[in-house]
């Protein structure tokens, strides 16, 4: 007699089309766009405009026409329905979105809604963002609206470390803050079996992209950002970048996301945020996840890890000088609310845990 066995999931993870890193790449732009078509759109991000104006126009010559957009800052539904516009008037056939993670989301989600390609060139490694099938969606005063999941990942992410080397170091921390959290939340996922950004649990390869993400950072985090300091990029800064944006990207996608990314997005509901970035807040719901679930020796290992590589490890590190219970229960609700991902965690989480966690790091 046969014994059936139960079946084991299906699983799943999604990667970039292509990724290219190394100084001096942005001048292949014009090449790579034009193996996706003859009018590229360009969306730059409002902060580094005037600085990659001529780069990029310099990158197009003789390989496509490009339309150059002023990103306006943020990634709001607003935005995105005004580059589609002027896309589909300047009869685009790839987007191009270059800056930072709001000015390339805002490009992706308005490739996807014209069924164009997608090339990503990030100026700063502040996040996993780039090659990421995900824009985060703002509202106009900067809370998180929503998060549109986009059905497949950039076509090609275009990384020039000379560009992120001039970038304050600073927000290769923060970056540093975001590829923390990869390795916690795709751990939790495989403890709980939740699913990742493609709705199934992640492959193993997913789970050690994961940790290979958390060991680059452990081993050369500090090196990097001395060397981002000195504008002197070197293999840890390399190292660092490739981390902050290819394997984080793959780690969080293909491995799953928890407690951490909730708890940021709880922390968006408060005012007193909105100046720091987003790995910084991150950072600060690693610290909280690991109190959530008593990893009392962990969490002094993550905060010494932290503060040597400049990220906070206290609520009043981004802003919140005044913890009341009451900011602390907004920003709880909102990490719980039915159907968020600190329920992917292995233990059941409510938003009294949450306060307990967020009242430890006063």
């Amino acid at each position: 007699m046969l014994v059936s066995t139960p079946q084991p999931p299906v699983r799943g993870a999604r990667f970039p089309g292509r990724y290219i890193q190394g100084q001096g790449a942005i001048a292949r732009l014009g090449n790579e766009a034009g193996q996706y078509g003859r009018r590229a759109t360009v969306l730059l991000d409002n902060g580094v405009f005037d600085l990659l104006r001529e780069q990029v126009d310099a990158a197009f010559a003789g390989s496509a026409e490009p339309e150059i957009v002023r990103h306006a800052g943020e990634c709001s539904e607003k935005s995105i329905a005004a580059l589609v516009a002027s896309a589909r008037a300047f009869g685009a056939e790839v987007i191009v979105g270059a800056g930072g993670g709001k000015a390339l989301d805002t490009a992706k989600a308005a490739a996807h809604s014209l069924s164009l390609p997608i090339i990503v060139v990030p100026t700063i490694a502040a996040s996993d963002a780039p090659c990421s099938a995900l824009a985060v969606v703002y509202n106009d005063d900067g809370t998180v609206a929503y998060d549109l999941f986009l059905p497949s990942n950039p076509n090609l992410v275009l990384v020039d470390t000379a560009l992120i080397a001039a970038a304050p170091a600073r927000f290769l921390a923060a970056g540093i803050g975001d590829a923390l959290a990869t390795f916690y939340e795709a751990d939790s996922c495989r403890q709980s079996g939740a699913s990742n950004c493609m709705a199934m649990p992640g492959v193993s390869l997913a789970h050690e992209v994961a940790r290979f993400c958390r060991d680059t950072i452990f081993e050369n985090g500090v090196a990097a950002l001395d060397e981002c300091d000195a504008r002197k990029p070197g293999e840890a800064f390399e190292r660092v970048i490739e981390a902050n944006i290819l394997l984080s990207g793959i780690g969080f996608e293909s491995g799953g996301v928890a407690a951490a990314h909730a708890i940021h997005h709880g922390l968006c509901e408060l005012d007193d945020v909105h100046h720091h970035l987003h790995g910084e807040k991150v950072a600060i719901g690693v610290l909280a996840g690991l109190k959530l679930h008593g990893r009392d020796e962990e969490f002094e290992k993550i905060r010494r890890f932290c503060k040597s590589v400049r990220l906070p490890t206290r609520l009043a590190d981004i802003g919140i000088a005044e913890a009341t219970e009451e900011k602390l229960e907004i920003v709880a609700r909102r990490a719980c609310r039915a159907g968020e991902i600190i329920h992917n965690e292995p233990i059941a989480i409510d938003e009294k845990m949450v306060v307990r966690a967020l009242a430890a790091l006063i």
